[in-house]
């Protein structure tokens, strides 16, 4: 039976001028993980979480997870855990989303002050943090207000994680949610995981979104004189690490993103008729593509092989070079150490050590060809293992009839190219459904200047994470 849930709708429409100054008072504390300087400010987020929580009736609890790794006296910030409602009767969800942003600064080109929300005639609520993922996570907590003035029951119990270093890694958090997820932990009883932190395909079909890329990130170090050298005077006597190191970064991937390294494309789960079919119905088109990246140098002409490029296979994508000279004018300088940066993304059924194995012995076997007496020393940074699930899991299901509720469109089905390793993490931990449910779009700018959240998906999308809850309560458990 279909839930009634006009009473909660209109409620929605009612408040949803508070929803926007909840959103203002959240945009303005300036929460930067990546700041150290900015570290009260991203406590005061979380103590301000802890006081909208509280005033809704929730049961809430700041979490410290001790000092920084590597820094001697700066603490990380708490995550705050919250808990509205606890029937044994009912199934249990348990929703992630952070409340640190992204640097940002006037200096960087914004027309507004990134940390004053400026509402524009198009209803674009510009401001840092807007659509992530400050929007999205009060879009729970005025789910929860709506429910409670409208009169409607939510049908489910509410788990919730906000944490406030997701910008930066996410610290401390993984091994808090495998200790809170084994019995007796604060998510021991979640039925289900939600994650509001990604985006529509385009600006006005949702998505449901059941896969993510991985992410091995390497720098690769060529050196060989003992400090720069004047190219007036050495050049041509002299082996040079960045020759050296350009014409390896030139052997990893062709002009069309074929990963040259052995052993790489071999790892992918070939494509099923299943998946195919999937990707018919996706509401996106070439011109998308053109819009978002300004200009018409895609590989491809046709959708699915665009967006399977985008999601199902792995890219490899060289993404700059530390030691050389890169500022304006000219400097006949020869770098005396280069290191080159560049990343693949990964996908089912990559093993990251496995990975790790064969880019390490192809860098240096390519430069070995070279016959260079330079050095070369190659690193992993840091990865982020793939995360799949599948899109005709209950969670998904229930989704989907929320969706066609509000929106009344049937959702595309989509995975992403990005990574949000807490997802994995809680997967993994749970031992639950996933589901990625976004709200924002694709236009929205997360992370570069004059991000901004439209006031029709966060009112229309606080309207899908109600119903969302309706509809996960009555649908069959099953995959």
């Amino acid at each position: 039976m279909a839930p009634q849930l006009d009473g909660y709708f209109k409620q929605v429409d009612k408040l949803s001028e508070s929803f926007i100054e909840r959103l203002r008072k959240a945009v303005a504390i300036p929460s930067v993980s990546a700041d150290d300087k900015r570290r009260p400010d991203v406590v005061k987020m979380s103590e301000f979480l802890v006081s909208e929580l509280e005033a809704l009736g929730a049961h809430v609890e700041s979490r410290p997870l001790g000092l920084q790794p590597g820094k001697k006296d700066l603490h990380l910030p708490p995550v705050v855990v919250a808990r509205y409602g606890d029937s044994p009767e009912k199934r249990t969800l348990l929703l992630y989303g952070h409340y640190d942003v992204q640097p940002a600064g006037k200096s960087d080109g914004w027309a507004t002050d990134p940390f004053t929300l400026t509402v524009d005639e198009k209803g674009r609520m510009y401001g840092r943090g807007s659509t992530d993922d400050k929007g999205p996570v009060l879009g729970w907590l005025n789910a929860i207000q709506a429910h409670k003035e409208a009169g409607v029951e939510i049908p489910v119990n509410l788990l919730m994680c906000f944490e406030g270093m997701e910008e930066y890694g996410s610290e401390g958090l993984d091994d808090f949610i495998e200790k809170e997820a084994k019995p007796g932990g604060f998510f021991e009883k979640a039925d289900a995981v939600c994650i509001s932190d990604n985006y529509w395909l385009g600006t006005k079909k949702p998505c449901l979104t059941y896969g993510l890329r991985g992410c091995n990130y390497y720098s690769v170090s060529i050196s060989g004189p003992g400090q720069d050298l004047h190219s007036g005077l050495f050049g041509g006597s002299v082996q040079e690490p960045m020759t050296d190191l350009v014409r390896v970064l030139g052997t990893l991937v062709d002009t069309n993103g074929k990963i040259k390294i052995p052993g790489i494309n071999e790892m992918v789960v070939p494509v099923t008729e299943d998946e195919k079919s999937l990707y018919a119905d996706i509401s996106y088109t070439m011109d998308n593509l053109y819009e978002s990246i300004g200009s018409k140098t895609g590989v491809y002409s046709d959708k699915e092989n665009t967006l399977m490029a985008r999601w199902r296979y792995p890219s490899l994508s060289v993404h700059g070079i530390e030691g050389v000279f890169s500022d304006p004018g000219a400097k006949t300088v020869i770098p005396a150490k280069v290191i080159g940066k560049f990343s693949i993304r990964t996908v089912p059924d990559m093993k990251s050590d496995q990975v790790d194995q064969l880019v390490f012995k192809y860098m240096k076997d390519e430069f070995a060809k070279l016959g260079s007496k330079n050095t070369i020393s190659v690193e992993l940074m840091h990865a982020g293992n793939w995360w799949v699930t599948s899109p005709k899991d209950w969670s998904f299901t229930a989704a989907g009839r929320a969706v066609e509720k509000v929106f009344g469109v049937k959702p595309d089905l989509t995975r992403e190219g990005g990574s949000i390793p807490v997802t994995l993490t809680f997967q993994k931990a749970t031992g639950k459904s996933v589901l990625l449910l976004p709200i924002g779009s694709s236009t929205d700018a997360a992370h570069s200047i004059n991000e901004k959240l439209d006031r029709w998906n966060y009112i229309e999308g606080t309207k899908l994470l109600g119903a969302y809850l309706h509809y996960l309560a009555e649908e069959g458990m099953k995959a």
